[in-house]
């Protein structure tokens, strides 16, 4: 397996989930073709597009059901239909689709894309990322400058770690290749496809990719990427 070094690093997103069946937030709202443009810099440059699109500057703009101990702040949109549970805090610029969960406890710290029918569960910590339509973090999960496909399922304790110990650069293994690429990304999560699912107390290195419908296994500390069925340890 070769280092490849590439001057615009590129995941497919269309390799991690059916882009045509993905709900819009607004007509104008363009899902981008290279996954990492949904991530870092360029997710917090899409927030402001999307949210400015909706009339959201610097208050939020509450259409769902909040509750009066949760702590809304800065720009953040809540669709028609989302639920805020009691001392959720969720901070701007953040977007949360229609019919999501935001449950007692979870903490959305900014720069987050929610989208619809989605659960950021009790004591989930998320920050950076994206949840296409239907992913779940229920329970105690981290959640840290990642994207997670449509109907992705989070195991309780799951963390996805989004920094090295070094603090330098994240590679990550390329799909089709197999080769070693640079992200251009000092902090990057993971990318999970559509129906993929980590069971409970599971932890994913910083770069790992999860390919639609595979799954890693309770306790299992998982690193690359999974191309089909089951990461055992």
């Amino acid at each position: 397996m070769g280092l490849a070094t590439r001057m615009e690093p590129m995941i497919s997103l269309a390799q991690f989930t059916t882009l045509s069946e993905l709900t819009r937030p607004h007509p104008d709202f363009i899902f981008p073709e290279n996954a990492l443009a949904f991530l870092g810099d360029n997710l917090k440059k899409s927030l402001k597009t999307l949210l400015s699109s909706l009339d959201v500057l610097h208050e939020p703009v509450v259409l769902g059901r909040v509750h009066p101990q949760a702590v809304i702040e800065g720009p953040v949109y809540i669709a028609k239909n989302a639920n805020v549970e009691a001392s959720a805090y969720i901070q701007g610029p953040t977007y949360i689709g229609p019919g999501t969960e935001v449950r007692h406890g979870a903490y959305i710290r900014g720069n987050v894309y929610v989208g619809q029918a989605c659960i950021v569960g009790h004591t989930t910590e998320v920050k950076g990322a994206v949840f296409l339509d239907g992913a779940k973090a229920g329970h105690f999960a981290y959640v840290g400058d990642s994207i997670l496909g449509q109907n992705v399922n989070l195991g309780a304790g799951t963390k996805l770690a989004n920094l090295k110990l070094k603090g330098d650069e994240v590679f990550f293994q390329d799909p089709i290749s197999g080769d070693r690429i640079r992200s251009g990304l000092r902090k990057f999560g993971a990318l999970l496809g559509d129906y993929a699912q980590t069971g409970c107390n599971s932890v994913l290195s910083p770069g790992t990719l999860l390919l639609p419908h595979t799954a890693v296994l309770p306790c299992v500390h998982f690193c690359g990427t999974l191309k089909k069925g089951f990461a055992r340890g």
